[in-house]
């Protein structure tokens, strides 16, 4: 798995999958990419600080810094 935050828009993606995306679905602002055969292939977490304030506990300590002090 790949975790990348990119501070200009505060989205985290994390990578799942080497699989192409296929289609997308968004909700509750996450967007979820899928493979062809409907399995996860990509999150995207919009608004990222906010969500990683109430989940940080989930991540990797070292991703939780770089975005809480960016």
């Amino acid at each position: 798995m790949k975790i990348k935050y990119s501070k200009d828009v505060d989205i985290l993606m994390m990578e799942l999958s080497d699989d192409p995306i296929a289609f997308a679905e968004k909700k509750a602002g996450v967007i979820v990419h899928f493979n062809k055969s409907r399995q996860p292939v990509a999150l995207e977490i919009m608004s990222a600080k906010e969500w990683l304030k109430e989940t940080y506990s989930l991540l990797p300590r070292d991703i939780e810094r770089e975005i809480l002090t960016a």
